[in-house]
């Protein structure tokens, strides 16, 4: 008997989620998207919380593997 109520009510929410549309900030989304500044006080904060990545290089990633694949052999 309960399954009706429990599926309207799903029904309900779902509907809900569907048209639900929030007010959305697009400068602040293009400004957290962006690569920043060089001087941007969050970009150098971001360096500073993680240096290994702030000197990322693809070639890092060849030495790397042939590390791996060394110590597999």
């Amino acid at each position: 008997m309960g399954r009706g109520r429990q599926k309207a009510k799903h029904t309900k929410v779902a509907r809900d989620l569907k048209y639900f549309s929030p007010d959305t900030n697009y400068g602040a989304l293009q400004q957290e998207l962006s690569h920043g500044e060089p001087g941007d006080p969050r970009l150098e904060e971001d360096l500073e919380k993680w240096p290994e990545y702030a000197a990322y290089d693809a070639d890092d990633d060849e030495l790397d593997d042939a590390e791996d694949q060394s110590k597999s052999a």
